[in-house]
Parts: C-alpha cells; structure tokens; sequence
C-alpha cells in the first residue's frame, strides 16, 4: 500500500513529495513522535487529529482514516533520518516551525515530558534544518495551546 511512497523516501536524494503523500508521512512523523517514549496515549491520539483537521482542513472521520494510515506506514518508515529528510524537502521552510510546534504539541499532550521525546524532537529540529531557538519557541506555543 506505501511502496511507492516508501521507495520514495529511501531514495539516496528524495524528491519533493506530492501533497498528498506529503500529508501522510507529516502524519507518520507525527506518530513517530507519539511514540517515542514507548507509550501510545488517548490524548496523543486525539492531538494528532486535531492538528490533522487543522492543517489540512479535514473532517473528523478523514483525520481519523488519515492517522490510522499515520500509524502503518510510521511502523514501514525507514530511519528518522531518511523519513526526515524526505519531509524537509516536502515542507516549505516557512512551514516548518509551524510543523515543530505540532510535534512539540504531540509530545506535551500526554503531559509526560520525557527524555526519550526530548531526544527525538532535538535530532528532527535539526533534521528539519531548525535552530534550538525556533525549537524553544515551538514548544513554548505548543504549551500555551
């Protein structure tokens, strides 16, 4: 079912990804994140559709589809590395903030802050070509939320 998309991301050079293919490995990171400290709670899960209707406009039974698909190709999804890398061609840099401060949200709503999260969000703010500032400030409005 994500062949294609898979291939695509394990390409040595991704190319940019269509909107839509776009949107589910946003999703998928947005997954990754959730489970980061081994533990896959409600509150996540509902966060994550929420910023899926948010950012994308979808209605709740589409967010729902769109997180489940999230959740299967997460598990395919190479490294963070590469996932990453693909998403960082696909998300406009102007973009991008917005897309750390969703993950930081992810991250926060179980309201478990962990080690495990914090390590992850540091590798993708750098792998998203974002500062440790831009981080800070992410998380910051993702509190606030």
């Amino acid at each position: 079912m994500f062949g294609d998309l898979l291939r695509q991301l394990l390409a040595p050079a991704p190319d940019r990804l269509p909107d839509p293919d776009a949107r589910l490995a946003l999703a998928a990171l947005l997954v990754r994140v959730a489970r980061a400290d081994g533990l896959y709670a409600a509150e996540e899960v509902e966060k994550i559709e929420r910023i899926l209707m948010a950012r994308h406009g979808l209605g709740p039974f589409e967010a729902v589809h769109l997180r489940a698909q999230a959740e299967e190709l997460e598990v395919q999804a190479p490294d963070t590395v590469r996932f990453t890398r693909a998403l960082k061609a696909a998300v406009p840099v102007e973009e991008r903030t917005g897309l750390l401060q969703a993950l930081w949200s992810v991250a926060l709503s179980d309201g478990d802050r962990n080690a495990e999260e914090d390590q992850q969000l540091r590798l993708l703010t750098n792998l998203l070509g974002l500062t440790d500032v831009e981080s800070a400030l992410a998380r910051a409005k993702a509190q606030k939320e």
